[in-house]
């Protein structure tokens, strides 16, 4: 069986698209900070029929976010597809919004640190394995402020952007080896509860993207506008 990693996995955009792999036939790794609620997705996964398993781990402590992912390796086999798209959804200690003329070294080091640092410390533990092999995907996810900024998010969309970048270069030096990299910008508000005038959708609908990039390979970027 084909493995997906999910790192920042969660009840919401995290359940959908390991739905969306498990049900082809995809076993799931799922890795968070929170090990209770991994137990409670893979309970759901399983309950529909879809292998899985939790891996708890914080984004922000590299060393820990690499082993989990190198036992995910080890419970399953290997890593086929890496999908990275962690989001507090509870404070975070250090994690704060400021506009663009109020970022400062100290609230734009931990976006760096939540979005760029995990993102590459994530990718290292994988690849290696998936240029030995010739094969491989590795997916990264951000708010659509990565391609087209708001104000409100000056550090955050700063950060994000910066991993956007690596992503596309990666892809980049990539291509011709058989392992594929894209990043994934999702402007629509997910859920309900969102701001006025700003376009919403579910996880559900944004979830089959994920796979049509997978079974595709070709573009280094999907842009979701709702």
């Amino acid at each position: 069986m084909p493995t997906l990693a999910i790192v920042g996995a969660g009840p919401g955009m995290g359940l959908a698209i390991a739905r969306t792999f498990g049900g082809r036939g995809f076993d799931v790794a799922l890795i968070a900070r929170t090990k209770d609620k991994l137990d409670s997705l893979v309970a759901q996964l399983e309950a529909e029929g879809v292998t899985a398993a939790a891996f708890p781990a914080d984004v922000l402590d590299r060393p820990s976010l690499s082993a989990a992912l190198e036992a995910a390796a080890d419970r399953f086999g290997g890593i086929d597809v890496l999908e990275y798209s962690p989001a507090p959804h509870s404070p975070v200690p250090g994690l704060t919004m400021a506009v663009p003329s109020e970022v400062t070294v100290d609230n734009l080091q931990p976006q760096i640190e939540y979005n760029v640092y995990g993102a590459l410390a994530a990718a290292r533990a994988v690849l290696p394995a998936m240029r030995q092999a010739g094969a491989g995907t590795l997916l990264f996810t951000t708010g659509g402020g990565s391609v087209h900024p708001v104000p409100m998010l000056g550090n955050v969309n700063a950060a994000a952007a910066a991993l956007r970048n690596w992503v596309i270069n990666l892809h980049n030096e990539l291509a011709g080896s058989g392992v594929y990299a894209a990043h994934v910008a999702i402007t629509a508000w997910i859920g309900e509860g969102g701001p006025k005038g700003i376009p919403t959708a579910t996880p559900e609908q944004i979830a089959p993207l994920y796979w049509d990039l997978y079974e595709r390979r070709d573009q280094p970027e999907l842009v979701f506008t709702g």
